[in-house]
């Protein structure tokens, strides 16, 4: 007995060694994978540092192609675009515009009843409008025509506190966010198709002119006085409410810059120079890259995979559109390499944009102590259940170090503005006061990176200089923004108000 008692109790102890032996290899094994996956985070976040003397060679390399851009065509891949607009609003302009924004599926028409300096705007409506799926790819008369009888609808619904100027034509702001050679103040051709239109026979076609046809032949009495994009629009609206207004930035899905420049400062303008002295310069900044840009593996994959290789590099680092991807995209290699998410690898997280900055964003601001918002995105999302607190950490710190390398190179890209334009010092007793107008969803609504933008601009500027720039919100700059720059290119400028 005491033989059989001896033998159960070493079996015993030997099944116990073995569950503990195995024990100890599972949190060793599972020990490695975590040190390996913390790795690959600390990696990334190495290669994305973004220190202060990274950020003025960017802001350098931005001012170098500012001006290569300027000075001849393809010079730079910068393109530096000449906009025409040579007024911006004053806050003077009074009267009844219209504003049509066409950048996607949906259109809006828009109307403003401006009262001079004192009034501002008096009252404003608009409408919003959804493109049929058929008319994306059909023909230039079937897209337009269709444009103008919803223009036609919306100025017969003109009601009370609208007064259109009697024997006048309606004046129309046109914001057409898609690539244009810009030709004159209301005149464009158009370059391509993007966002899922393809109409073949308008390429290469006045915009303007397209519209135009569209509108005569219902007989409506309204004609294009200027064709803009969305961020021409937003330094419109940001001008329109203070004289300091320099320059406009819009942080969104995609990203742009566009600044006041001295007409005499653009070697490529061969025409008159404007009465004002003044250009607005559309400079396509998505498209800015330089050495000193902080690319990595994951960054390299993306543009590779994506429609556009080698094409706006700063857009796809800094952009709404790209942030969660690269989130997703290290995430992936995390569960690969070190199965940061269990033993097989989470088949969402290997598809392209699922993960899109607004769901970053909000991971990002999770404030509550069990990251409870990290949890139920990543299940929602990506399916993946029973993440531990540590997971949940390591993922809200991967969002942090993305957002911070693209608000972090947004102020280096803005300095580089204000570096060509010489207010990036301070002169002996000059006072004056720069603004910076913003817009976008990402500067808008993901607090953190707008809060860290600004607060490694003023980083850049120095004390003395940061209270001479301000970066404000200017909203709605492809509507308002496009019906003030029809009032101040208004053919009207100069005839008394009946």
């Amino acid at each position: 007995m005491g033989k059989v008692a001896v033998g159960a109790a070493v079996v015993c102890a030997a099944v116990t060694c073995a569950a503990a032996a195995l024990l100890v290899r599972r949190r060793l094994k599972s020990s490695r994978r975590w040190a390996r996956a913390m790795a690959i985070l600390k990696e990334f976040e190495d290669k994305c540092d973004t220190p202060i003397g990274k950020l003025r060679q960017v802001a350098d390399a931005m001012t170098v192609e500012m001006h290569a851009g300027l000075a001849s065509e393809g010079g730079s891949k910068l393109k530096m675009l000449i906009s025409y607009v040579d007024n911006l609003p004053t806050g003077d302009e009074k009267g009844l515009f219209y504003a049509l924004d066409l950048g996607g599926t949906n259109f809006r028409v828009l109307r403003v009843q401006l009262g001079g300096k004192e009034k501002r705007v008096i009252k404003q409506e608009f409408d919003e409008v959804s493109i049929p799926p058929h008319l994306m790819t059909g023909t230039s008369e079937g897209l337009f025509d269709f444009i103008a009888e919803a223009l036609a609808k919306f100025v017969a619904t003109e009601g009370e506190g609208f007064h259109p100027a009697p024997g006048r034509l309606r004046e129309l702001g046109f914001t057409f966010s898609f690539p244009v050679w810009q030709t004159s103040i209301a005149s464009g051709t158009l370059i391509k198709w993007t966002k899922g239109f393809n109409i073949e026979d308008a390429v290469e076609q006045d915009v303007v002119a397209e519209l135009t046809k569209s509108v005569e032949k219902i007989g409506l009495d309204m004609r294009v006085t200027a064709l803009v994009n969305d961020t021409i629009g937003t330094l419109a609206g940001g001008r329109y409410h203070g004289p300091d207004v320099i320059a406009a930035v819009i942080l969104g899905t995609g990203t742009n810059a566009a600044y006041v420049e001295r007409a005499h400062a653009i070697p490529k303008w061969h025409g008159l120079l404007p009465k004002s002295g003044e250009m607005v310069i559309n400079m396509e900044w998505g498209n800015f890259r330089s050495s000193h840009l902080p690319l990595t593996e994951y960054d390299q994959a993306l543009d590779l995979e994506s429609l556009n290789p080698g094409d706006q590099i700063f857009e796809k680092i800094i952009s709404g559109m790209y942030l969660g991807e690269i989130v997703r995209r290290v995430l992936l290699k995390m569960a690969e390499e070190a199965v940061f998410f269990g033993d097989t690898v989470p088949p969402k997280l290997k598809v392209p944009f699922i993960l899109r900055t607004p769901d970053m964003s909000a991971m990002h601001h999770d404030s509550s102590p069990d990251l409870k918002v990290v949890g139920t995105k990543l299940k929602d999302i990506l399916e993946i259940s029973n993440t531990s607190l540590k997971v949940r950490k390591a993922v809200v710190a991967l969002c942090d170090i993305v957002a911070t390398r693209g608000a972090r190179l947004s102020a280096a890209g803005i300095l580089g503005v204000l570096k060509k334009l010489g207010r990036d010092t301070v002169k002996d007793g000059e006072k004056h006061k720069s603004v910076v107008a913003m817009d976008g969803g990402l500067f808008e609504h993901y607090t953190e990176f707008r809060v860290c933008m600004e607060s490694t601009l003023y980083e850049l500027l120095g004390d003395e200089v940061a209270e001479h720039i301000s970066v404000e919100h200017s909203n709605d700059g492809s509507g308002i923004g496009a019906a003030l720059l029809a009032a101040s290119h208004s053919h009207y400028l100069g005839v008394e108000e009946s």
